[in-house]
């Protein structure tokens, strides 16, 4: 059984074991059979058309002529073998043993050394060790040396040729090891070279596959255009922002304003006359990145929600406003209880003035204000959660413009109730209470307090299985340049107001999975809860 030289790749073990060889493998075993072959019909045509010119077949040309014969069709016969893709190892064994049985024979048949075909085992010897990748090149060269030194021996016996030429037959020997040393070195480096390579490209798969997870987490749009405005990759955040966007496709079908922009920027190689960043509209926002050292090559667009940034924004604001007012809160509670109580104990003094009165009812009235915005902050700092519950809505309508109408000492018929529907809705009942007191409050500050002044409708949201209420007023309405800031915390158009009203009612309505917006209307002000059918 041959031996495996252990310079052999990992993964060309490790395919043998499993019955495999890589097909790499195969393909420079049969490169290497078609020299062999070239090489044996080359020594035929010389030895038949020019035989008596060279030394070729010198002592023997019949022998020559069927050595170099066999050695063409072994040749051959090899390619079909090859064609098995089976045992590797032994294969290539028996080729490098064919040329050196053969090349023996051939300088035999020429008159031994001084015919110099003993050269061809060289060729022969560094392409085994390249085609096997290092292994058994010291074992082939080791058979090549016996070979050559048993024919030459057999020559001085048989022929007595002159023993000197042992020297020839051991420099030959010496080139066929430091071939064979040099193969196996140029092969253990070039396996290593592929072991980094086949690592490198693993690494850069890995990477561009992890870049590829990242940029399609990003919440920023990615879009990458190359110099002629075909979109090459692009992340789901900016398919959201520009619909229908997609890699393939060209830039000006889909966003043609974008691409104006882009193709002016691309040509600007110097980058003064355009701006790397710039609004496309009020909601995005774009930022140009080259792709290489030139600008024409390409550039990676960055898309910005500004809505989306501003609302993180405003977030943190709020939350670091909500952690401050509430300590406030927490701290002025009791001082202002005590103002207010002490208010109240002077204006029951039987000797005080009506102008003390009027300033103890303005520390009053304020000190109720204070207090109200206090309740409030505690409110949005508590973040209650909604307890949703099934329940009718007309019967709850009725009964809270019942409990509104005395509570504020309005006519019952203020407040008038539009049922285009019957239905159940999905609501916690102390959250909608709060937050049709709100609204309600809202509207009659603002309305002309007759009949119908405010309107409470009902009706069937335009998505899906919800239920919309809608609060009208017939007040002049809200400016268009409030209505952007409408919900925000601490905004307000009323002298009296807290600013959180809207906001905390707008909170409580998401908590319970609803929404409420306002709603252009030619006249007065018209606020949409939108909630879950029961």
């Amino acid at each position: 059984m041959i031996p495996v030289d252990q310079t052999m790749p990992p993964d060309f073990r490790e395919a043998e074991g499993a019955g495999r060889t890589p097909d790499t493998y195969w393909r420079s075993l049969q490169l290497f059979n078609g020299y062999r072959t070239a090489a044996a019909l080359l020594l035929l045509l010389a030895g038949g058309f020019w035989g008596g010119t060279l030394q070729f077949g010198s002592r023997d040309m019949r022998l020559f002529l069927i050595g170099a014969a066999s050695y063409a069709a072994f040749a051959l016969a090899m390619f079909v073998i090859i064609r098995t893709r089976e045992r590797f190892t032994w294969q290539l064994a028996i080729q490098v043993g064919g040329d050196i049985g053969f090349v023996v024979l051939l300088m035999y048949a020429s008159g031994g050394l001084s015919s110099g075909l003993g050269l061809l085992l060289l060729t022969s010897l560094a392409a085994a060790g390249l085609v096997s990748r290092g292994q058994l090149t010291l074992f082939f060269a080791a058979i090549a040396t016996i070979a050559v030194l048993l024919e030459h021996t057999y020559e001085v016996l048989r022929f007595s040729e002159s023993g000197a030429q042992y020297a020839q037959a051991g420099l030959l020997s010496i080139a066929y090891f430091a071939i064979a040393w040099l193969a196996h070195t140029l092969a253990t480096r070039s396996l290593a070279s592929e072991r980094l390579a086949a690592q490198r490209e693993i690494d850069l798969a890995n990477m561009a596959q992890v870049n590829q997870l990242v940029i399609q987490d990003m919440e920023h749009g990615v879009i990458v255009v190359d110099g002629g405005g075909i979109v090459r990759q692009v992340n789901t955040a900016a398919e959201r922002m520009i619909g229908g966007l997609r890699g393939g496709v060209a830039l000006k079908d889909r966003a043609p304003a974008l691409h104006a922009r882009v193709e002016t920027w691309l040509h600007d190689q110097q980058g003064r006359e355009t701006p790397d960043a710039f609004e496309l509209n009020p909601h995005l926002r774009a930022r140009l990145v080259p792709v290489a050292a030139r600008r024409g090559a390409g550039a990676v667009i960055f898309l910005e929600d500004l809505a989306r940034i501003q609302a993180e924004a405003r977030q943190l604001k709020l939350a670091a406003l909500g952690r401050l007012t509430a300590n406030i809160a927490h701290e002025i509670r009791n001082p202002l209880g005590a103002i207010s109580h002490a208010a109240e104990l002077l204006q029951e003094e039987p000797e005080v003035s009506k102008g003390a009165q009027r300033l103890t009812t303005i520390i009053r009235d304020n000190t109720r204000r204070l207090d109200r915005m206090i309740n409030d902050v505690q409110t949005l700092n508590r973040g209650e959660r909604a307890m949703r519950e099934r329940f009718h809505l007309a019967t709850y309508l009725r009964a809270f413009v019942e409990q509104f109408v005395a509570t504020e000492k309005l006519e019952a018929n203020v407040i008038e109730l539009h049922l285009a529907l019957d239905p159940h809705v999905m609501f916690d009942r102390d959250h909608l209470n709060q937050v049709l007191w709100n609204l309600c409050q809202n509207a009659l500050r603002h309305s002309q307090r007759g009949p119908g002044s405010i309107s409470l409708v009902v009706g069937r949201a335009s998505r899906g299985n919800a239920v919309r209420l809608e609060v009208v007023d017939d007040g002049p309405g809200l400016p268009p340049e409030s209505r952007s800031k409408l919900f925000e915390p601490f905004f307000t158009t009323s002298p009296g107001g807290t600013g959180l009203g809207l906001y905390l009612a707008r909170e409580i309505c998401e908590a319970n999975g609803a929404m409420l917006e306002y709603v252009d209307s030619p006249r007065g002000a018209r606020f949409s809860v939108t909630c879950a059918a029961g």
